[in-house]
């Protein structure tokens, strides 16, 4: 018997039937990638369309079967999975289109077999978003792995499959200790169903639980934090609109959303700080933090570049989390989507700048800023916000971490907390080392001469430049506007729910 609000269940499903579809169109592209732009709307109206009763603290939850006494497969929408769920959804609408100008005038092969893949990664997502327990979020973060994999291999070259097989080696292994983790879970406390204020027992050993919570740690290796992060560069060799799935939409993100709902959902915030695992993994966190945006530094490989500051804006979200204080969590959950439109932005502007000039290097870029200025602006945008500089998004992710590593020395009565706003200034200035040459070399180096823009010389461009300018744009609206996608509201509401009232 399946006793359930409906919602949910639809919404993880509609990926999933226009995946079919998708196969079933193979012999016609236009069929094919219309089906695909319809799932993105779809799925996206379903999500939108919950925010209201989460808001009221509505109960919206579906259970479909018990796997075991106590353990159902079943998903539950509370405000913190809608942040992931509104993500991930939104972004495939505007990823979709672009793949669509990206994937013809590459005329890449396997189109068909892409498509569908994307749509079961994005189903997925949404299923680890909308997971009731920990068992629940196994099965869809294993299919994530699986689905995905296609998907890195693509271009089926001897890199491309090296790629392939190094990035299923450590995220299937990642996905051992992430079951052993919820199968501990369970034998301690009974469930696996994620609960504001913690389901772990303080009773148990305390040298058990900082056990278990590092065995937690390695189950989301898909945070890609240092030194389990060399799996996310190497993946760099699969398309561009799969780089911005890595890294914006879904793979990533569910690494650093499963680090939150253990820390939030499972420990709680009390039991966390008890432990002394938050200034831990803090520290952990810093380190990663630095140390990528260094290597950034000397990467001439623009995806790759960009991907080391991936690494360091993941570990930046779980440092705002780890501090255990009001404003860092909100901090640290709006910055999932903030993150999510700046770093797709300059994905899928790394990615039209090699379909329409050829170059994938840094050192390459000299005059593309005038071959190409629309794609450049937005990469700009994108730059500034990374770099947590206004009027971009970003600015307000770092800024209320900022605000919470201040609340954390009348918390905990430490000073030495103000050591993490010392780390986010240096990443930030860090940011600005390695993004902002690039739009120097782009803008202000090579040719003076009037180059013809080759960014709409062809309509099928507009479909790779329409989607870069739009998050872009969401990018700086989202500054200006911070509950333009309900994401402030939703991450002031977890927040609540974490801590049973807003805490100032």
């Amino acid at each position: 018997m399946i006793d359930c609000n409906l919602a949910p269940l639809f919404t993880v499903i509609s990926p999933a039937i226009a995946s079919m579809l998708i196969l079933i169109s193979h012999r016609h592209p236009n069929i094919r990638e219309a089906w695909t732009i319809i799932a993105t709307i779809v799925t996206f109206s379903f999500v939108i369309s919950m925010a209201p009763k989460v808001l009221s603290g509505e109960t919206v939850e579906c259970v479909l079967f018990e796997m075991i006494p106590g353990v159902e497969f079943a998903f539950k929408v509370d405000a913190f999975g809608m942040i992931f769920a509104i993500t991930s959804s939104s972004l495939w609408i505007l990823v979709s289109l672009y793949s669509i100008g990206y994937m013809r005038s590459l005329n890449e092969h396997a189109q068909t077999r892409y498509y569908f893949c994307f749509a079961w990664a994005i189903t997925s997502a949404l299923g680890i978003a909308f997971s009731k327990n920990l068992i629940t979020l196994f099965v869809f973060y294993e299919i994530l792995t699986i689905c995905t994999h296609p998907l890195v291999a693509h271009e089926e070259s001897q890199e491309a499959l090296a790629a392939g097989r190094k990035y299923l080696l450590y995220l299937m292994t990642s996905g051992c200790f992430l079951l052993a983790a919820s199968l501990i879970t369970y034998s301690i406390s009974g469930t696996t169903d994620f609960n504001p204020r913690g389901i772990l027992n303080s009773e148990v050993p305390e040298f058990f639980l900082q056990l278990l919570f590092i065995c937690y740690l390695l189950g989301f290796m898909k945070a890609a934090y240092m030194p389990f992060h060399s799996w996310l560069p190497t993946a760099m060799i699969a398309p561009t609109p799969v780089s911005g799935l890595l890294h914006a939409v879904a793979v990533v993100k569910a690494g650093v959303f499963g680090i939150i709902r253990v820390i939030c959902y499972v420990y709680g915030v009390e039991l966390t700080y008890h432990l002394g695992l938050g200034l831990l993994l803090a520290c952990f966190a810093s380190f990663t933090v630095i140390v990528a945006n260094l290597f950034a530094i000397g990467e001439d490989n623009l995806k790759r570049r960009l991907a080391y500051s991936t690494i360091n804006q993941l570990s930046f979200i779980i440092l705002g989390v780890s501090l255990l204080t009001p404003f860092a969590i909100m901090g640290g959950m709006m910055h999932i989507t903030f993150h999510g439109y700046m770093k797709i932005t300059l994905f899928l502007c790394a990615g039209a700048i090699a379909a329409i000039t050829g170059k994938k290097l840094v050192s390459e870029l000299a005059g593309v800023g005038k071959r190409m200025p629309i794609t450049m602006v937005a990469f700009t945008i994108g730059a500034i916000g990374m770099s947590g500089l206004p009027p971009v998004a970003g600015f307000l992710g770092k800024w209320y971490i900022c605000l919470g590593a201040v609340q954390a020395t009348e918390f905990f009565n430490q000073a030495s907390y103000l050591a993490f706003i010392f780390v986010v200034l240096t990443s930030s200035i860090l940011d600005v080392v390695y993004l902002f040459p690039i739009v120097r070399t782009a803008f202000f180096t090579g040719s003076n001469e009037n180059l013809e823009r080759e960014e709409t010389k062809k309509t099928i461009y507009l479909f790779m430049i329409i989607p870069l300018l739009i998050t872009a744009t969401f990018s700086i609206a989202l500054f200006i506007f911070p509950n333009a996608l309900l994401i402030f509201d939703l991450a002031e509401k977890a927040v609540e729910d974490v801590y049973g009232g807003w805490l100032r």
